[in-house]
């Protein structure tokens, strides 16, 4: 009786023991039951001269992998390989075959068949198959440019029209030099568009092309031949010692705000911390906030110049390139984007034109800072204010006040550092506060080209 019971004991030990072995074998990665995944549109465009990417990916690797090219006459197989070593991503960039194919024909299939390493299915693996309409496109988008601004000065903006036509249009921006890509909105009838861009202060140079892209990959691209104006601005020194108040008072004060290891930093390492990495956060919320662009079609330019401050004396221009020193040597340096205007204390600043109040808050350097997003990629701000009588999401119109003029942020004197800002390039405030610039370089651009748009 005891010898049973010890062989009944023993085997369902070994029992469980072979169950969980089955268990930890089948659960492992070598058996998972997942087929590759294979990333490509069911139906895809493709010019047959840019390389075509297919990924496939999986748990236990890729072991095999063929893919082949058929028309209502041939097949050719683009890729026939098997991998020792097994790979969980291949990106695999296809060519179109020289050979056997005609490249005038509209369409083919494309067959993909991809095997992976795991040992199920009686040690096969799992396969995992996907044809793929292939539709023949080597038509390049067309652009044409309609109109644009005469010229553009440094730190200043300007206007361009034009009209882009593709069946299956994917991209349409500006690209410049310097790697901003402007976004064009709708404007007034199909397959026409518009868009403001902007010569930042800091580059010293400036050129811009529309780039339309198909989803076939092909692409056309076309300078806008601006007249380009260069333009000189203000280069100061400001020097810091320890009586000075901006270092033992100012920066000290932001520093605890926002700096976490303020109390072991020396004034000026507060000083480069403010300046430098609290500004650079400051400046990319900003930028941020502005370059979002709407999808609505632009058909009217209503602004009118903007004045927030009235009677308002300039105290700081803008694209001021300023260079801090501390015993003679330079420890920092930034860029005033913006113009400071100053008039009585806590003056009432009062909104020019409609819009919708994107940001309205605290901005470090800033201060309460409100952002108003006008249409068109033109935003206005107001930094250093005391106060604030809008809150996000706000709409306003002409004639609202909106805060008052103050000494928060980085402000030493009361005052209000107004600025405009195209698609997240600040710009400079004085060419939006021209009535003759602003209707040169924009309305008269917008409304000409609309007689021509009528005309064609």
């Amino acid at each position: 009786m005891r010898k049973n019971r010890s062989n009944f004991i023993a085997y369902s030990v070994l029992f469980v023991l072979i169950v969980a072995g089955i268990f930890m074998l089948f659960s492992s990665k070598s058996f998972e039951r997942e087929k590759p995944l294979i990333s490509i549109e069911d139906k895809i465009y493709w010019n047959l001269t840019s390389p075509l990417l297919v990924k496939i990916t999986d748990e236990s690797g890729i072991k095999s992998l063929k893919i082949s090219m058929v028309d209502a006459e041939h097949q050719i197989i683009l890729t026939n390989q098997n991998f020792e070593a097994p790979m969980e991503v291949l990106d695999i960039n296809l060519s179109f075959p020289k050979t056997g194919f005609q490249s005038q024909k509209k369409g083919y299939t494309m067959s993909i068949e991809a095997v992976d390493a795991s040992k199920w299915g009686f040690f096969m693996g799992n396969k995992e198959t996907k044809n793929v309409e292939v539709i023949v496109d080597s038509k390049r988008p067309e652009i044409n440019i309609l109109n644009h601004s005469y010229a553009i000065n440094k730190g200043g903006s300007a206007t361009v029209v034009f009209k882009a036509t593709d069946e299956r249009l994917k991209e349409l921006y500006i690209e410049t030099n310097f790697g901003k890509k402007f976004t064009p909105s709708k404007f007034y009838k199909d397959d026409y568009y518009a868009s403001l861009v902007a010569w930042p202060a800091t580059q010293s140079s400036f050129s811009a092309d529309v780039v339309a892209i198909d989803y076939a990959g092909n692409m056309t691209k076309s300078k806008i031949r601006f007249f380009y104006q260069n333009r000189n601005y203000k280069s100061s020194k400001i020097k810091l010692d320890n009586q000075n108040r901006f270092l033992n008072e100012k920066i000290p004060e932001l520093a605890a705000q926002y700096a976490q290891n303020h109390e072991s930093m020396s004034n000026l390492e507060k000083m480069k911390f403010v300046n430098e990495n609290l500004r650079g956060a400051n400046e990319k919320l900003i930028s941020d906030i502005t370059s979002k662009i709407s999808e609505d079609i632009i058909s009217e330019f209503s602004l009118k110049k903007f004045y927030p401050l009235k009677n308002a004396k300039a105290v700081a221009s803008f694209g001021d390139h300023r260079y801090y020193t501390f015993d003679g040597q330079n420890i920092s340096e930034s860029w005033h984007m913006g113009l400071d205007l100053a008039s009585t204390k806590n003056a009432s600043i009062v909104t020019s034109n409609d819009g919708k109040v994107d940001f309205a808050g605290e901005n470090g350097i800033y201060g309460q800072t409100i952002i108003i997003n006008h249409g068109f990629g033109v935003f206005s701000l107001y930094g250093h204010c005391n106060s604030m009588a809008v809150k996000t999401g706000d709409q306003i119109n002409a004639g609202d006040h909106i805060g008052a003029t103050g000494v928060s942020g980085l402000a030493m004197g009361d005052h209000l550092h107004f600025g405009m800002i195209v698609q997240g390039i600040e710009v400079r405030p004085e060419e939006w506060m021209d009535n003759n610039w602003m209707k040169d370089n924009v309305v008269n651009i917008l409304n000409s080209s609309k007689k021509m748009i009528d005309g064609q």
